[in-house]
């Protein structure tokens, strides 16, 4: 019998790509089209068509790999199933969606302006770590207002224990590393402070206007959520909210000290900002234009979701070639985005592209640093919004430049997520 075709294997080895997986994924692209092989069982989709289909088909032909929380238990031991996770997700959507976020614009804008406000001049600053602060707060406050700084404390520490697990040696799940360990203890504070919210919540009526209020409230649908879905639900969001546009907001910054003129633009834009961030509003943030334009070019070049893994779960077709179940498919949108035949001159940081002849914002082709699909990220909207207001609020406010001298203002991780680790800049007001 004939085998069926596979795609073209690049040529770099597996010691090459880890070595430069952006370089590796970028060349290959280049020598062999939309689906490359990248080793046996293993292919990269990395143009637009393939790229889009994958993420369209997750849930259908492809799954995602399984997150790195553990699920949340009922007192009986039983955990959510599929149909309890669709309903928690619908009621998270509640609070996620582009006009639920717009109307909760003066929760966001204050991080905003505190993250650009206390800049120390003068010297170099470790951007990371503060706009993961910064982020985290406002997640936080958007997730469980006056519960906020309860539940911080704990999600802080399952981002510790997540990048511990990402970043540790992989083994079988039944090993219990330390990793692992640490990372259920972490889960267990957090699920039991959670649980004493929601049953203050209930018990005095006072259900809340923030994210989790509205998944104590009961749908016509489906009635009240179990307490078991809802921590489910949100033990990953609350991480979430501040560890993808971390490393966007840093994206964001180093292009503003290496392109000063798109910092300009977006800094006039700026002014007509309240000077009171809490009086910003759904309306001020649509009159941001081209700041949008300029955080869409960014998240285009430096995608921190930059690689996406999918697992085939039924017989498939990808870029013409036969996908067979079991088989490993990396989206790459940090190569999709470069794709010439969605963005003209696709290594120019041209923000332009974003805006048609009226000013307003379109889509020019394929763009997915938030993937989309059935599995898109949930916070979509809400990280445009953080990110828009994070730009003009310091633009505004200071320019940027990198650390003068010989030594790099940050180096690019590629594992994981695309980041500007240890990027540091400085800022000097502007007058």
């Amino acid at each position: 019998m004939r085998k069926p075709p596979q795609p073209p294997r690049s040529q770099a080895g597996p010691a090459a790509w880890r070595r430069d997986r952006l370089g590796v994924a970028v060349r290959a692209a280049q020598q062999c089209g939309d689906v490359w092989q990248l080793a046996p069982g293993v292919y990269v989709a990395a143009t637009a068509g393939p790229c889009e289909t994958v993420l369209r088909r997750t849930t259908y032909e492809y799954e995602t790999t399984p997150g790195t929380f553990l699920p949340a238990k009922r007192p009986d031991g039983s955990v959510p199933g599929p149909t309890e996770r669709a309903h928690g997700h619908a009621a998270r959507m509640r609070a996620l969606r582009p006009k639920a976020v717009a109307a909760r614009i003066g929760d966001i804008a204050p991080g905003a302006a505190q993250f650009a406000a206390d800049w120390p001049l003068g010297q170099d600053l470790s951007v990371l770590p503060r706009a993961q602060r910064v982020l985290a707060g406002i997640g936080s406050r958007y997730l469980f207002s006056g519960d906020a700084e309860r539940l911080q404390a704990a999600g802080a520490r399952l981002a510790e224990a997540r990048e511990q697990i990402i970043h540790s040696w992989p083994l079988p799940p039944w090993v219990p590393t330390p990793a692992r360990r640490f990372l259920a203890r972490q889960q267990a504070v957090f699920d039991a402070e959670l649980r004493a919210v929601i049953d203050r919540r209930r018990t005095t009526g006072r259900l809340g206007d923030d994210l989790l209020g509205q998944m104590l409230r009961p749908s016509s649908q489906y009635g009240l959520l179990p307490d078991a879905a809802i921590i489910d639900s949100l033990t990953g969001l609350i991480v979430a909210t501040a560890e993808t546009p971390t490393r966007a907001v840093g994206w964001i910054l180093l292009t503003f000290a290496r392109h000063p003129r798109v910092a300009d633009r977006v800094a006039a834009e700026a002014g007509a900002l309240p000077a009171d961030p809490h009086a910003v509003t759904g309306a001020h943030l649509d009159r941001l234009r081209y700041t949008q334009a300029v955080v869409r070019e960014v998240l285009r070049l430096y995608p921190p979701n930059w690689l996406l893994a999918r697992r085939a779960t039924a017989p498939a077709e990808l870029g013409g070639y036969p996908v067979e179940p079991d088989t490993t498919v990396l989206v790459c949108p940090y190569t999709a985005h470069r794709d010439p035949a969605q963005h003209p001159d696709p290594l120019q940081l041209r923000p332009e592209r974003w805006l048609g002849e009226s000013g307003s914002l379109v889509v020019p082709g394929v763009f997915l640093p938030f993937s989309t699909g059935p599995r898109a990220c949930e916070g979509t909207a809400m990280a445009l919004a953080e990110l828009t207001l994070i730009a003009a609020e310091t633009a505004r406010r200071y320019h940027l430049s990198e650390p003068p001298g010989p030594v790099p203002s940050h180096r690019i991780a590629t594992f994981g997520a695309l980041t500007p680790v240890g990027l540091r800049l400085r800022a000097t007001p502007r007058s």
